[in-house]
């Protein structure tokens, strides 16, 4: 018996899909980071993914379904909500060191 994942199931899934959304375009690599995880972690969720289901869908062969669409956008949101609050943070650092510097020039 191995470790259980940190990441939930339902991460697992939607990052598979984002990658299968991108066509074979983009690299695991490139998927992994948008997601905060490693290439090898991806690349060894899409193999077990694609031996529970028989067949991988790659190339973009046909339309994508509504739940591998749900599962790109779901997790392409959740990489813009941490975008988004990294940006956050970055102002607010900001926001303070030029208070700080305002008050040394005064």
């Amino acid at each position: 018996m191995g470790r259980q994942s940190p990441y939930p199931e339902e991460f697992r899934r939607d990052a598979v899909a984002l990658y299968r959304a991108g066509g074979g375009k983009r690299t695991y690599a490139a998927v992994a980071a948008e997601l905060g995880i490693t290439g090898e972690t991806l690349r060894t969720w899409v193999r077990k993914d694609t031996g529970a289901n028989g067949s991988a869908v790659r190339g973009g062969s046909g339309p994508e379904s509504q739940a591998d669409e749900l599962a790109r956008l779901r997790a392409e949101n959740a990489r813009l909500l941490r975008a988004e609050k990294e940006w956050q943070l970055e102002r607010e650092i900001l926001r303070r060191a030029a208070a700080y510097f305002a008050r040394e020039v005064k």
